[in-house]
């Protein structure tokens, strides 16, 4: 049987791809549980440096697959509340997942980011945009709201209000205006889209893995932290970092004028 995401090593880079090629990589049970699997491998791997998450043929994520949905209308009304909750634990579980990873993580969208595929874009660190890729918070055309962290995840890309505007309309966002936006960071050609995005998560993994993991957790909940608990969870940080390899080994390498080697030790 084929894997709906497929991990690939390169160097201390993670590429996760997802692989339902024939609906747009649309997330059914499968593929969300695969993922989930592949992301909590990843987040106990500590050889891991950096994640690339893109998606195989021509769509990044087409959102959650309509044909579960068609199935949602079928059940008994006592079901549905209860089935609806059970899913999503399983989505909030993946997007927390890519979310709060320890390492870098950066969104190569190679094509149509649609729904929860939006979102999980904007639950990476960066974002990479192939210049066909297109974005689009589709929820509204089904009656549904964003539940795969776009109501928290894109005011902080965007703002509040072109947030709104985005939701309430579903409107489609090509790659040029997402980049505009900030929807996207960086834009790429199709064709060199995947080694972009692997370059500059290679470029990521230079520093140290125990400072990166304890300021991205930090920068997470930045916005919702007041700037006196910031330095109290700081000073905490740090002090983790004064006994990192990391810090000792790039501290001895400067006082003895040697090149250092960030990175290389906590792993």
């Amino acid at each position: 049987m084929n894997r709906l995401v497929v991990l690939e090593m390169r160097e201390s880079v993670a590429v996760l791809h997802l692989n339902r090629p024939e609906k747009r990589n649309a997330v059914n049970d499968e593929l969300r549980a695969e993922l989930i699997d592949g992301l909590e491998g990843i987040a106990g791997d500590r050889s891991v440096r950096a994640l690339v998450l893109t998606g195989n043929g021509n769509g990044f994520c087409a959102g959650g697959d309509v044909s579960a949905m068609a199935g949602r209308l079928e059940l008994p009304p006592s079901e549905v509340g209860v089935r609806g909750w059970e899913r999503q634990q399983r989505v909030h579980r993946a997007q927390s997942l890519l979310h709060e990873l320890p390492i870098p993580t950066i969104a190569a969208v190679n094509g149509a980011a649609a729904g929860l595929g939006a979102d999980m874009a904007m639950a990476c660190d960066f974002v990479v945009a192939s210049s066909a890729a297109a974005f689009t918070w589709s929820y509204i055309h089904r009656g549904l709201i964003a539940d795969g962290g776009g109501l928290y995840l894109l005011p902080r890309r965007v703002g509040l209000a072109r947030t709104k505007e985005l939701i309430f309309s579903g409107r489609k966002v090509e790659a040029q205006e997402a980049l505009r936006l900030g929807i996207a960071d960086r834009i790429s050609s199709p064709e060199g889209l995947l080694a972009e995005a692997v370059a500059w998560a290679e470029e990521l993994t230079k520093g140290s893995r125990t400072a990166i993991a304890l300021g991205k957790a930090m920068l997470n909940q930045s916005f919702e932290t007041s700037l006196a608990s910031l330095f109290a969870q700081g000073s905490q940080a740090q002090a983790l970092c004064y006994t990192s390899t990391e810090h000792r080994e790039s501290v001895v390498a400067f006082l003895q004028n040697m090149p250092p080697t960030p990175g290389k030790g906590d792993v």
